[in-house]
């Protein structure tokens, strides 16, 4: 059965509308977008939902991005926040030293009509500056300043980047640093320094504690000097006291006998003739008990001291 001219007309008109629909009507996921050309030239930037074109008038720009580490082309602009991960690239510090390092970027398109038509390729551009940039900073620093200042280098390598693509409709929002890979000689190097500082402040610690040792036992034995002399400070201090209060106890003892002497002999005679008269009768005593072969010598005045010796015996005999 041959089917109507008419009815071919009517399917083929009705796929031509669906196909024309589909074509007109554009979903735009949340943060994406799409540039649309009307006959070659910029007509509008879509927004998420529905949108309605031209079929075969308006077309989306392309772009070009980075999926899984190759450039490719799509018409769907992605307005979240971006990585990229640099390979590993040869640079020269300020002191002549070449070492690697490869870094990560993250960015924003803010702007996709400037992403679009102000650079052709903007994955690799992005890479190139970020290259270059990176190139210039670390050839002002030396080994030891880029080893130990990181946080300086991404902020003054976001900061340019970040200027530089301002034009461009992208926000460089961190530059991170993976890797700083030093040649195998400098490696070795700063393994040796490294384990000579350490020598040398383990020497400094040592010596420290010697040092601190010294002191506190210097300090010891002038603490134990000082407490030794004022020991034997007290103990001087103590004796002479004492040899003082023996003196006074022996004056006052010698003060009261010859105060009983001078009531037992009367005030006629003097008490210290008679004290005198005793001392050298002792002392007589002793001489005749040693040895008779020693020859005294009395003084001239033992005549007056015997005269006393006289009077004491006349006084006895009156009493």
């Amino acid at each position: 059965m041959d089917i109507p001219f008419v009815t071919l007309a009517l399917v083929a008109i009705v796929v031509l509308a669906l196909i024309f629909v589909k074509k007109a009507v554009v979903i735009i996921s949340q943060s994406e977008t799409k540039i649309i050309e009307r006959l070659g030239k910029y007509y509008a930037t879509l927004q998420p939902g529905i949108n309605i074109i031209i079929p075969f008038i308006d077309r989306p720009k392309a772009i070009v991005t980075v999926h899984r580490g190759r450039y490719a082309y799509t018409n769907t602009i992605d307005l979240r926040e971006q990585v990229y991960d640099f390979d590993k690239q040869n640079v020269i510090t300020k002191d002549n030293i070449q070492m690697q390092i490869n870094a990560l970027l993250y960015f924003q398109i803010v702007d996709p009509f400037k992403a679009v038509y102000e650079i052709n390729n903007l994955p690799n551009a992005i890479e190139k500056l970020t290259q270059t940039t990176l190139r210039n900073i670390i050839g002002e620093m030396e080994l030891d300043q880029t080893l130990t200042s990181r946080d300086t280098i991404n902020t003054k390598l976001r900061a340019v980047l970040d200027d530089a693509t301002n034009k461009w409709g992208i926000k460089v929002n961190r530059v991170e640093l993976q890797d700083i890979t030093p040649p195998s000689s400098v490696l070795q190097a700063m393994e040796k320094q490294m384990q000579a500082e350490r020598n040398k402040r383990a020497t400094i610690l040592t010596s420290e504690g010697q040092k601190q040792a010294a002191i506190l036992k210097s300090e010891g034995d002038k603490a134990s000097t000082i407490n030794q002399a004022e020991a034997i400070k007290q103990q001087e201090i103590l004796k002479a006291e004492g040899e003082a209060q023996a003196r006074i106890r022996r004056a006052e003892a010698e003060a009261i006998a010859i105060n009983k002497i001078t009531e037992a002999v009367g005030k006629s005679t003097n008490p210290a003739n008679y004290l005198l008269a005793q001392k050298y009768i002792a002392m007589m005593s002793e001489l005749a008990s040693g040895d008779n072969s020693k020859t005294v010598y009395l003084p001239y005045e033992a005549t007056n001291l015997l005269g006393s010796i006289g009077g004491i015996k006349d006084l006895f005999k009156e009493s």
